[in-house]
């Protein structure tokens, strides 16, 4: 039943949609992704590579500086995604799958745009914080106030999915594989340190995942590159592979090679939102609480944060699975074990360490800025009844710490199926606001 779900949710109207928006923003704009490299490089990544944009505003205590909400976005989007969903792309999809999440990507990155500038627009203050998201878009601009409770339970939804129990799952898969912790133990100590982080608010949350993410995302890159540089001489006929997978499936597939080409663009694409995220507007929850920069400039930032997320990261656990074992030379392992696999057989076991517990943060990262996301659909879900806000934050807390316990528990295959049909579903009122806003924002693209 949930898998025919997945499927029906995840069907050709929905790429059709995803793709349409991304594709009408990037014409909309002249290709600004690609037009405009130099200029949000610049404010982006480019700040980041000359030691600038840490810092937060003069003058503001318990501030969030753009560089801490990038951080926050990256550890709600690299995560599983990266890495287990890519291998599960390429087991299910074949090579090809890694094409489609490069589209995802390069035009997801004006989907992106587009809902962190929303988000910061149209964001307001309450009690002292920043609420931003689809549902505040939805109910304060468009005056869908419907819609933007059907957002909120939706992100909710995922926020128990994607953002806790895949999350945990492929935490404790690693964990058991790389360092034979039992998952039971490992399910223990994660939600009680994740309980400790989400208690803090989001300025902890900003403060651990500007701390965590640089150092896992550092790790994580140059040993996926020391495997690829080792095995650089088949580099070339792997990517060959991946345009042949993607676009010619009938050497591969026989007779049904309509069904593979279908299975490698589905399977891409949706590890390749499940990963970026562009499209499901968590990127707008995140960016509208930065206490500095302009509503352009937290755009320019989510659009890095879908590069470094897809076409930089993904792309790298790609080609380190392709040239180590290949789509199906996996001995029978799926997801973060698969991914584990291949760097030992590389690097040996200091190598399979070192990316594990690259991977164990990554999770715990996204865990805690999905905690952030998730309490705050939570709280415009009660926005209109009289339970108070402390009490509902914590009701939410018992809900997600819970998943995260049973997530770590749980089956591989019915988590993602589970969190690619919340995606799928959340993904509909936001890209309703982005369409009914299109002009808006194309308008105010620099």
């Amino acid at each position: 039943m949930i898998h025919r779900l997945q499927e029906l949710v995840w069907g050709p109207w929905m790429l059709a949609v995803l793709l349409g928006m991304g594709i009408y923003l990037t014409a909309g704009s002249r290709f600004f992704q690609i037009r405009r490299f130099r200029l949000w490089w610049g404010e982006t990544g480019g700040r980041l590579w000359k030691g600038e944009g840490k810092e937060k505003r003069k003058g503001e205590k318990g501030g969030i500086s753009s560089f801490q909400t990038a951080c926050t976005a990256l550890a709600a989007t690299i995560g599983t995604g990266n890495i287990a969903g890519v291998a599960t792309a390429l087991t299910a999809g074949g090579p090809g799958a890694i094409f489609w999440m490069w589209v995802s990507a390069a035009i997801g990155m004006m989907t992106a745009y587009g809902e962190a500038y929303l988000g910061v627009r149209y964001r307001k203050r309450e009690k002292g914080r920043w609420l931003a998201g689809p549902m505040v878009c939805l109910e304060s601009r468009l005056g869908l106030p419907a819609a933007g409770l059907i957002y909120s339970f939706l992100c909710v939804m995922a926020s128990l999915g994607m953002g806790s129990m895949v999350q945990a799952n492929a935490l404790s898969q690693t964990a058991s594989y790389s360092f034979l912790i039992p998952p039971l133990f490992c399910g223990i100590v994660v939600t009680a340190l994740v309980g400790m982080v989400a208690a803090g608010g989001e300025n902890r949350i900003a403060a651990v995942s500007g701390f965590l993410m640089p150092a896992a995302s550092g790790i994580y890159m140059a040993f996926s590159l020391i495997v690829i540089f080792s095995c650089w001489d088949r580099v070339p006929s792997v990517l060959a592979g991946v345009f042949r997978s993607a676009f010619e499936p009938a050497a591969a597939a026989g007779g049904s090679a309509g069904y593979v080409l279908s299975r490698s663009l589905r399977y891409g694409m949706a590890r390749g939102v499940f990963s970026n995220e562009a499209g499901l507007g968590t990127l707008a929850i995140l960016h509208g609480a930065a206490d500095e920069g302009t509503a352009q400039s937290q755009g320019m930032w989510a659009m890095f944060e879908v590069f470094f997320d897809t076409i930089v990261v993904c792309t790298l656990t790609a080609l380190v699975i392709l040239l180590t074992v290949g789509p199906e030379g996996g001995e029978g392992y799926d997801g973060a074990a698969l991914a584990a696999l291949c760097f030992s057989r590389r690097l040996g076991p200091a190598g399979e360490y070192l990316v594990s517990g690259a991977m164990i943060l990554f999770a715990f990262a996204t865990m805690a800025a999905w905690s952030y996301m998730g309490k705050q659909a939570f709280h415009h879900l009660l926005s209109r009844t009289s339970v108070p806000e402390r009490l509902g934050g914590r009701i939410y807390m018992v809900f997600f710490l819970n998943a995260v316990f049973l997530g770590s528990l749980a089956r591989l295959d019915m988590v993602w199926e589970l969190s690619d049909l919340w995606n799928g579903l959340m993904a509909v009122p936001n890209l309703a606001a982005l369409f009914l806003l299109r002009k808006e924002i194309i308008k105010n693209i620099p």
